[in-house]
């Protein structure tokens, strides 16, 4: 199966992956169809096994990610804390994802900690990344002198005009 390769669950135990799987159902979804909308409570994890999903947010559908390869996962504020999603997850061309329930993954993690753990560093790796790409499409959407630095006093232009200038 397609789970085993997941990024998110590479180097997890297999009666971790088990249980995992055991919990997990398979849903298919038409181009247009919404499997949660910003605000929704946030009930469930999805990792994508084909197909496309646009995660926006905002009124004006503000686009923060396309989930299209396999194995990616999204809809991780069922699993942070939050009640509600924190953007709407449509899907681009017709879809098949497996779908979680949060109350049981968290049952699963819980009772692997060391797993668990992982699962979770995981989570934040992607989720690093995700803020990232964030990060560089504000500062490529804006000239460089109007950049705001947030507390290194450098802006990533800034930085990567003085590191040429060093010859790195």
């Amino acid at each position: 199966m397609f789970i085993e390769r997941a990024d998110l669950l590479k180097g997890m135990s297999r009666e971790f992956v088990n249980e995992i799987k055991a919990i997990m159902f398979e849903e298919s979804h038409p181009k247009g169809a919404f499997l949660f909308k910003e605000g929704d409570p946030a009930n469930n994890f999805y990792i994508l096994q084909e197909g496309g999903v646009k995660l926006t947010i905002g009124e004006q559908g503000h686009i923060v990610q396309i989930a299209s390869n396999a194995g990616e996962a999204f809809g991780w504020s069922s699993l942070v804390g939050r009640e509600a999603y924190t953007a709407s997850a449509e899907c681009l061309i017709p879809t098949r994802l497996m779908k979680i329930e949060k109350e049981k993954l968290n049952w699963i993690l819980e009772g692997y900690p060391a797993d668990g753990m992982s699962f979770f560093k995981g989570l934040a790796r992607i989720l690093g990344q995700r803020l990232l790409n964030s990060y560089i499409s504000l500062l490529l959407a804006q000239p460089s002198e109007t950049h705001r630095t947030y507390g290194s006093s450098l802006t990533l232009q800034q930085r990567s005009d003085e590191l040429s200038a060093r010859g790195h």
